[in-house]
């Protein structure tokens, strides 16, 4: 049996290596079937939405899932809803609640501070930046948000439905009214098949493999399973799709783990893929909030370049947003989860205006001396002149019409077209495959076989990029960012994404394109 036992290696497996072992596992007569030991999972929906699949796909080799946990967060329960038995223990519980979306807003503190924020945008949904000038969503905001966290419930709501032999409603009612708090409900809901302990389940498993109740079931890990060979044994060939992961928030220079791209490195690694004859065809695996429009412009360019002598597929993850969306426009196809957040195209510009923060609080003043008009622009010791404010919109409509064009392009959609579908609205993969933004819904590796089909490839190896890096190197950098997120994780707890998201804010350098929120889902 594999042991899909918490997701949390040290070194943990990717998302490709996980669904690369289901299917191995589907074809091993080895292999019996699955348990799922996961209690809360880290990762967005739709990396959840592609890894669930990859198991409803494992059954169809009719081999067993079984599901156990002390309890479940709500991600870890939409995973093990695929199970055939779903165990929980007698003291625990699931935690169905719905979604939810939040902004921190940041007006009431300025205000305190006496710092002006001055946002310049183009997009009456471009909500970035909203946060420095009001205390509450806009009404636009506040409209696509609620659509958008709506057809993402319904989508989970759907999919529990279809597993659990539940209606959508059921479902839904069971989440939106909190009805599952304790082990009993779970089974008087029809959420989990039976309350065990441990032991009890590991009985119930042996009995299902033939074992004896007291006996050792023989599991092993995904960790080690990764590691046996493939058994039906590919030709050689030296065709190579390349897998390019592009993550974070896009910005100038290098990447910083998965919390920045940087348009430097990942312009690089595609540039690299496209003057390599060995490299037939390119996948761009896209999970970002957005950026910096340069930076999104940067990795454009390469895609583009890409895209016109090589088939160049983009895989869009949890969110490929604004900054996401503009550079994954020129591919010639893309795919998408129902449940990705998307769109978003639409541009901004932010500046703070200091002044009366540095008189009234500290009492200083500034004085000088420049060559010009505009030698001080952007500085933030005062407030921008008309005549500044009409250059830095006029920059930003500028940048929103090079965005809109680029879609325009990318996608043979009349520019007016574009215009309507961004002004900054997000839009989940479902709607955008219904407003053209998109091509199709599935994961990477439907991707991949996307761009194998485009490129005539029958047999082919996957290369994944950016390469690893020197062994001495990754460990002095996993340390680095290890110490760093149990930091934050364990001495700020939940509210570690607060200063998650003050660090994306002193980021925000430059004329923007970006989506500030992100879904809770667990």
């Amino acid at each position: 049996m594999i042991d899909l036992n918490n997701f949390k290696s040290k070194k943990q497996p990717g998302l490709n290596d996980i669904i690369k072992c289901l299917e191995k596992a589907a074809n091993d007569q080895k292999v019996k079937g699955i348990y799922i030991d996961v209690s809360t999972i880290q990762g967005g929906m739709a990396m959840i939405e592609e890894l669930r699949n990859a198991l409803l796909k494992f059954k169809k080799s009719g081999k067993f899932i079984y599901a156990y946990a002390e309890s479940y967060s709500q991600g870890a329960y939409y995973l093990a809803s695929v199970a055939d038995n779903l165990y929980l223990n007698p003291q625990g519980t699931i935690d169905l609640h719905g979604l939810m979306t939040e902004l921190m807003f940041f007006k009431g503190t300025l205000d305190k501070l006496e710092i002006q924020p001055q946002l310049i945008r183009h997009g009456k949904y471009k909500s970035a930046g909203e946060t420095f000038i009001k205390d509450k969503m806009s009404d636009e905001n506040k409209s696509q948000i609620a659509a958008m966290v709506d057809n993402l419930w319904n989508n989970i709501a759907r999919q529990i439905s279809l597993s659990r032999s539940l209606s959508v409603s059921e479902v839904k009612n069971i989440g939106d009214s909190l009805l599952v708090r304790n082990a009993a409900d779970a089974i008087r809901y029809k959420l989990a098949d039976k309350l065990a302990y441990k032991d009890e389940f590991i009985a119930e498993l042996n009995k299902k493999v033939g074992l004896e109740k007291n006996d050792k079931p023989n599991l092993v890990s995904l960790n080690k399973y990764i590691d046996v060979p493939e058994l039906i044994k590919k030709k050689y060939t030296s065709d190579r799709i390349a897998v390019i992961y592009a993550t974070g928030e896009i910005q100038s220079g290098e990447s910083r783990s998965d919390e920045v791209m940087g348009a430097d490195e990942i312009s690089a690694v595609i540039r690299k893929a496209r003057t390599d004859d060995k490299i037939k065809a390119i996948v761009l695996r896209v999970n970002s909030p957005g950026g910096s429009s340069l930076a999104s412009e940067i990795i454009w360019r390469e895609a583009a370049l890409a895209a016109k002598v090589k088939p160049l597929v983009v895989s869009m993850s949890d969110v490929a947003a604004s900054g996401g969306y503009y550079i994954s426009c020129g591919a010639r196809k893309i795919v998408a989860q129902p449940n990705t957040i998307t769109g978003s195209i639409g541009v901004f510009g932010l500046l703070f205006n200091a002044q009366n923060m540095l008189k009234n609080k500290l009492g200083i003043t500034i004085d000088g001396y420049k060559t010009g008009l505009y030698t001080d622009l952007g500085l933030p010791y005062r407030a921008m002149t008309p005549a500044e404010e009409k250059i830095i919109q006029e920059q930003v409509d500028q940048i929103y019409l090079t965005f809109t064009e680029r879609v325009s392009d990318g996608r043979k959609i009349p520019r007016t077209d574009v215009d309507s579908l961004g002004q900054g609205r997000i839009w989940t993969g479902d709607d955008a495959l219904k407003n053209h933004l998109v091509d199709t819904l599935g994961g990477l590796n439907d991707a991949i076989n996307i761009a194998s089909k485009m490129a005539g490839l029958d047999n082919f190896r996957v290369n994944e990029y950016p390469e690893q890096k020197q062994a001495f190197q990754q460990i002095m950098e996993d340390l680095s960012e290890n110490t760093k997120v149990w930091i934050e994780e364990h001495e700020l707890g939940e509210q570690a994404v607060y200063l998650k998201r003050l660090r994306s804010v002193l980021r925000s350098a430059g004329i923007q394109t970006r989506m500030e929120y992100e879904i809770i889902f667990n």
